[in-house]
Formats: C-alpha cells, sequence, structure tokens
C-alpha cells in the first residue's frame, strides 16, 4: 500500500535525522533529556502534518516566484498556534525548550518536506508524510536524548535508572557529549544497514 510506503519512508527509509541529518541544531541543542526530545518531536510533528496539509490544498494558487516564502508564513503559523499551546498547557517544557520552538519556522525538515513533497502531493498523501517525517524525528530524537540524559544525569524521564553510587557523565548533557553520542549512533546505524546490504 502506497501510505504504507509514505510512513516508512519517514521514519526508516529517509529518516530526517539519521538518514538525511536535517534538523541537527534543535537535535543537539534539546535532547539532554528525554521530556525534552518528545515535547520538541510532537511540536515538529505537529506542524509537519498541519502545514503540509495547508500546502498541499494551496500549491496550485501560489506563483512560482514567492513559494518558499509562502510556505514560511504557512509553518510560522501553526509555529505560533503550537508555541502558544505550549506557554498556556506546559509553560516549564516551554521554558526548557526556549528559543527552538519559535525556530521550527526555518526547520530544514518543515521546509524540505513542504518543497518536495506537500508541493507536488495530494492532501492525504502529505498529511502522512508529515505524520512519518515527524514521528521519525521524534524517535530519533527520544533515541538521542535517552542515551545522553542516561549517561550524563543517570535518569531516564527524571527516574533514576542506576544506584546512588553511579557517577554520572557530565559530557554527556553538554554540546560536545551530543556530538559524540550522535555520531556514535549513526556509526552503528551504519554498521547495521551495511551489514543488511552485505547478506541481501
Amino acid at each position: 500500500m502506497d501510505w504504507i510506503k509514505v510512513l516508512k519512508n519517514g521514519l526508516f527509509t529517509e529518516n530526517p535525522t539519521f538518514v538525511q541529518l536535517l534538523g541537527m541544531c534543535p537535535t543537539l541543542a534539546i535532547t539532554t533529556s528525554v521530556v525534552n526530545g518528545i515535547g520538541m518531536g510532537i511540536s515538529a510533528t505537529v506542524v509537519l502534518i498541519c502545514s503540509n496539509v495547508v500546502i498541499s490544498l494551496i500549491r496550485n494558487f501560489i506563483p512560482g516566484k514567492i513559494r518558499i516564502a509562502s510556505f514560511i508564513i504557512v509553518i510560522a503559523g501553526f509555529v505560533s498556534l503550537v508555541d502558544m499551546v505550549l506557554k498556556a498547557y506546559t509553560p516549564a517544557l516551554s521554558n526548557s525548550l526556549g528559543i527552538f520552538i519559535p525556530l521550527i519556522v526555518v526547520n530544514c525538515i518543515i521546509l524540505a518536506r513542504a518543497e518536495a513533497f506537500a508541493s507536488r502531493n495530494g492532501v492525504v498523501r502529505s498529511a502522512l508524510d508529515g505524520l512519518g517525517m515527524g514521528l521519525g524525528f521524534t524517535g530519533a530524537l527520544i533515541i538521542i536524548s535517552s542515551v545522553r540524559e542516561l549517561i550524563g544525569k543517570g535518569t531516564v524521564l527524571g527516574f533514576p535508572v542506576f544506584g546512588a553510587g553511579y557517577s554520572p557523565a557530565l559530557m554527556a548533557i553538554l554540546p560536545p557529549g551530543g556530538f559524540i553520542i550522535l555520531g556514535i549512533i549513526l556509526g552503528v546505524i551504519n554498521l547495521i544497514t551495511a551489514r543488511r546490504r552485505a547478506s541481501a
């Protein structure tokens, strides 16, 4: 089925973080805790789905010369909505994510999907693409933030995992640790992918 393929693209085949290496700024900046990763992932997913649907609906009415500007306006509207909802209902998470929620407007994942997919496909496929890419991005953030929080704080979702004698490696929750952990995860994924191709 086509819709399964569209979803699978975002989750695995064209995962925005682990395959396309898009959205690295929020990926490295906010993955110091799993809660932050989930919050950013859900926010980006909502914006992806909504902006993809609207851009797909209006794509035939947008002149080619102003399409990127038009996409940014649509995306900015949904980002503002998500930002207000977070501030109203989860102020602690909103403060924790800080400037990275408004910066979703220029997140290359969302702009890339608007340009490469939503502007060329129907509403249902565009919504599924937004969902798949959003879930792929959210999954990547959860994986990275779980490793960073576990090593850097000894917790997952704020719950202690190791005993009182555990000495956290604070480097994991600092920016250099984010780069190192992302590199290790990418290395493992590439190794698994290479072995699967070799055995196929």
